[in-house]
Order: structure tokens, then sequence, then C-alpha cells
């Protein structure tokens, strides 16, 4: 599970870069964004799925948790008589370890769904190679 950076909505150029088959016209400028989307993510290793989410707000540990809790609701019949999750996660700021909101989130999730989840955390300082 991890976010990414905010992704400006609009007709902007990207630096130049697209993902699209055909180039794609964009504004000269990228003047005054009215609208912005912060995605966060979540890899099924066993599988390679991703799940994709978004707020228009910060990325806070309410949004990890919502996404966890959309993906669970979503994935929940495919994954029938599973018992415990495990959640990878790179210890920022917003599902740290020591955010007593994620936490309390994350035991009201598994009291509720009657899973057992291990939250591992993993040092940023090995995820970016440093």
């Amino acid at each position: 599970m991890d976010t990414k950076a905010v992704i400006n909505l609009g007709p902007y150029s990207r630096g130049g870069l697209s993902r699209g088959l055909r180039p794609v016209a964009a504004a000269d400028h990228d003047m005054m964004t009215k609208q912005k989307l912060v995605p966060g993510g979540i890899l099924e290793v066993q599988t390679g799925r991703p799940f994709l989410f978004f707020t228009e707000s910060a990325k806070t540990s309410d949004f990890m948790a919502d996404g966890i809790e959309l993906w669970w609701r979503e994935s929940q019949s495919r994954l029938a008589g599973t018992k415990r999750l495990v959640v990878n996660l790179d210890n920022g700021p917003e599902c740290s370890g020591r955010r007593s909101q994620f936490l309390r989130r994350m035991v009201d999730f598994s009291t509720r769904e009657k899973l057992e989840v291990r939250l591992i955390y993993y040092p940023p300082s090995l995820l970016s190679g440093h």
C-alpha cells in the first residue's frame, strides 16, 4: 500500500509526456489548477492485481484506512475464506506505526471484519535505496 504525488486534473502537458496512443492537446501553461487528486494504491502481491483509490483532499491516515476498507469491500467475495491480511507499508506520516488514528481505524476494521490484520513496516531508507 502506498500513495503518490498529487495529480493536477485538466488539459496539462505533464512535462510533454503522453500515456495515450495518440498525443493529446494540452494547455501551454499549467495555471491555476482547479482540481487535484491524490492517488493511493494497493498491490496484491500474490496475484499482481492493482487497486487504485483517490482523494481530492490530503493524504491522511483516514485516506489510507478508507482505501483498505474500499479494497476489502470490492475484493471480499473473491477472497472468501481469508482470515489474515498482511499489509506492507512504508512508515510514512499518514500510516506510521505511531499514528494513533490509522492504528485505531485498522483495529476497528479488523474487529468488524473478523480478520487478523498484520501491518508490516519497512524503513523508508530501504525503499528509497539510501
